[in-house]
């Protein structure tokens, strides 16, 4: 009978029990991971809906970037163009409306709602209409937002033929960048700082560049770092360059450059920690990031796009991750409907957020930096706000 050798490992049980205890690290590491995993939410258009009131179309609508609630305004439509019109705020996680904080019913007036600003501050345009045509404009607040009640006015240096085409959407700090033009006085843009709150604002700055006229649909954003508006333009025409701007909103001293893209300018956000501006172009589905202190820049091509219907529209930064978020209207990146395309400041693509049906005119695309979620407006019948996760 053969003899079985029996060989022993003098091992320390110290030893053993280190083994015991990476292993356990270990899968402690993984279920820890795929919890996460589990637990961050599917990144796309969600099932969540803002629904008006009223049932009217909407008029402008943000959110809270560091609260619990948005706001819109919205106009349904009556017989004899009489309108019912509301403000309204709602839950971001739920979209339930929460309250209608102001309403007029039969009217031929509105409400436009011009955005959060500063520290959870709504800013409103109220216009008035005697007979067919606005005369006459007023702005309040609602300060802060989650009082859901109309507070203080807000008074600018406007006349009632001047109209807002931009408020910066620069949540967190003091001051704002107003862009305007005179209705009937010609295509000359205008823009001054504001702090809302404290209803104070700078002197009127008329924009020297005709490519930053009304009529050419310039954009503009705010960079706080510099207390500079940040303006893009161009002609718009077919394989016309673009031109990007800013102006000192406390000297009024104005530069400009040559911008990357060709055709019209359709968004534009800025980081002011970096100096870093992004932009869309129209005719060539690109997006452009350039380095406003040096006036360099570089351009690439939306991941998947191929022409000009693919284009990006509305631009947004979310400065706690340092993206910017493109709005598109026919997606590029999934089988159909609207995108939200993510690049990093250096113009690397991040992530695809699919699943939305967005307007052919760029809107807001409205953030929770903190959430990674936001909501966009929902066409064609316009009543109705989508929640997204990104």
């Amino acid at each position: 009978m053969k003899k079985v050798l029996a060989i022993s490992f003098d091992v320390p049980a110290s030893r053993l029990m280190s083994a015991t205890a990476l292993l356990c690290l270990l899968f402690f590491a993984a279920t820890q991971r795929t919890a996460a995993q589990a637990a961050q939410p599917a990144i796309g258009g969600t099932n969540t809906f803002v629904n008006t009131a009223l049932g009217g179309f909407i008029l402008g609508y943000d959110i809270d970037q560091t609260g619990n609630e948005g706001v819109l305004a919205e106009s349904f439509a009556l017989p004899g163009l009489k309108q019912n019109v509301a403000v309204e705020t709602f839950d971001q996680k739920t979209g339930k409306i929460i309250k209608i904080v102001t309403e007029q019913m039969n009217t031929k007036n509105d409400f436009v709602s011009l955005g959060i600003v500063g520290n959870s501050v709504a800013l409103l345009e109220f216009e008035h209409v005697t007979n067919l045509y606005v005369d006459g404009r007023k702005y309040g607040t609602i300060n802060p937002l989650n009082s859901n009640k109309i507070g203080p006015a807000w008074t600018p240096p406007l006349t009632k033929d001047d109209i807002i085409s931009s408020v910066s959407e620069d949540q967190g700090v003091s001051n704002t960048a107003v862009m305007f033009f005179n209705n009937g006085g010609g295509f000359n843009s205008w823009v001054f700082s504001s702090n809302v709150a404290a209803n104070t604002f700078g002197t009127p700055i008329e924009i020297t560049n005709s490519l930053f006229d009304e009529n050419v649909s310039p954009v503009m954003a705010y960079d706080s770092a510099t207390n500079q508006a940040v303006l893009g333009g161009g002609n718009g025409c077919f394989g016309c360059t673009t031109e990007i701007g800013t102006v000192d909103l406390a000297t009024g001293a104005q530069t400009s450059f040559q911008g990357l893209g060709f055709g019209f300018i359709n968004g534009i956000a800025v980081d002011p920690a970096t100096g870093i501006a992004c932009t869309t172009t129209e005719d060539d589905f690109s997006v452009e990031f350039y380095n406003l202190a040096t006036q360099t820049g570089t351009i690439v091509t939306i991941p998947g796009a191929n022409n000009q219907a693919q284009s990006g529209q509305d631009v947004e930064f979310d400065p706690i991750h340092k993206w910017f978020l493109v709005g598109q209207e026919f997606t590029s990146t999934a089988a159909s409907g609207s995108s939200i395309q993510v690049f990093d400041e250096q113009g690397n693509y991040i992530e695809s957020v699919n699943g939305l049906s967005l307007p052919a005119s760029p809107v807001l695309i409205a953030l929770h930096p903190s959430s990674r979620a936001g909501y966009v407006l929902v066409t064609p019948a316009l009543t109705h706000l989508q929640q997204f996760r990104y």
